[in-house]
């Protein structure tokens, strides 16, 4: 396997990462206003991710930091054509992290009420983007010989880019409800369960439909490695997905496994269809950013693998051991005091 090959699976794995940790965050986020039906359910409600939302984070920015690192052409027209898209997501990251910190700093209902708005609102413009963004790179954009993107912020607003940005919203306030129902107590963790019933079966007839026409509008499928390993993951993650409405009733754990199933093989087939390009050139394909027209010299990727191996199994054991501390259900009376 060449160091190449090599980055652009650490780079799948980071963002199959961030999808499942970050994702349920969103989820929670956007879920906030509706499920939580007063402060103190609300507080709860955020309480359930209060000790790991900002940890999840680290996964984007590590794949980002990667990304710069490893593929620094992918970086830059990646950056620079999504550029307005990436900067309304920043806005609602920030919006989102101000949001969880500054709630608290005063009991008044106005204040927290337009915090918890905020939150929302930070949750879903991320979740809905992300999916625009993926799609978009799964579809094709319009780049040229200088690995320039020509095109504007309308030209990712295509059917297939919207229809990829709704999945990705819906699975995550999926996987939202389905880690409330595991994380909470009570009236909160009751609606999270009808929530995630009433919400299986259409995400995975969303989900099966962004499969289909994946293979109708993009270009991805002209260059993969295996079109029909391709769609064997995505049925995979369809059945995983369409597997949860049966299973929150009474095994909810079991339920939000399948959940992060589906995240991880939707994301694991994306990466998998474009592969060995990591940016399809939908101009001229001889145009395609691939792994080793848009990487660094070997030097440098040599270097980063023998950092990478030495730093991240220290941030999985961190992580692992912050989600063993905070593994207990979060409850009404409990971390009520602010």
């Amino acid at each position: 396997m060449s160091l190449n090959t090599l980055w652009f699976i650490l780079e799948m794995v980071l963002f199959i990462g961030y999808f499942f940790l970050e994702g349920f965050d969103y989820g929670v986020g956007i879920l906030l206003p509706f499920v939580g039906k007063n402060d103190l359910e609300r507080r709860m409600v955020l309480n359930s991710i209060g000790p790991v939302w900002d940890g999840n984070e680290v996964w984007l920015l590590t794949a980002g930091g990667a990304m710069f690192a490893a593929f620094p052409n992918w970086y830059a027209t990646l950056f620079s054509g999504f550029y307005l898209a990436l900067f309304l997501m920043l806005i609602g990251l920030i919006l989102r992290g101000l949001a969880l910190e500054y709630r608290s700093k005063n009991p008044g209902s106005r204040w927290r009420n337009t915090w918890d708005w905020l939150i929302f609102i930070g949750s879903l413009i991320p979740a809905l983007l992300w999916g625009v963004a993926f799609a978009n790179i799964v579809r094709g954009v319009p780049i040229n010989a200088q690995m320039n993107f020509t095109g504007n912020f309308f030209t990712l607003l295509n059917p297939y880019a919207l229809l990829g940005g709704i999945a990705f919203l819906l699975v995550f306030m999926l996987h939202g409800s389905l880690f409330l129902s595991l994380k909470t107590s009570g009236d909160v963790e009751a609606r999270a369960k009808k929530f995630a019933m009433q919400m299986g079966i259409p995400v995975a007839i969303v989900l099966l439909l962004f499969v289909i026409f994946s293979y109708v509008p993009s270009a991805v499928f002209k260059y993969s490695v295996s079109s029909a390993l391709v769609f064997v993951i995505f049925v995979l993650a369809f059945i995983s997905v369409f597997s949860v409405r049966f299973l929150v009733a009474k095994h909810g754990g079991w339920a939000f496994t399948m959940m992060g199933l589906t995240i991880a093989l939707t994301t694991l087939g994306m990466f998998l269809g474009i592969y060995p390009n990591v940016m399809i050139s939908s101009t001229n394909p001889q145009w395609n950013l691939t792994i080793y027209n848009a990487a660094s010299n070997q030097h440098s990727l040599f270097v980063m693998t023998i950092v990478a191996l030495i730093l991240v199994p220290i941030v999985l054991a961190y992580q692992i051991w912050t989600y063993y501390i905070f593994r207990k259900r979060v409850k009404i009376t409990d971390h009520m005091d602010y």
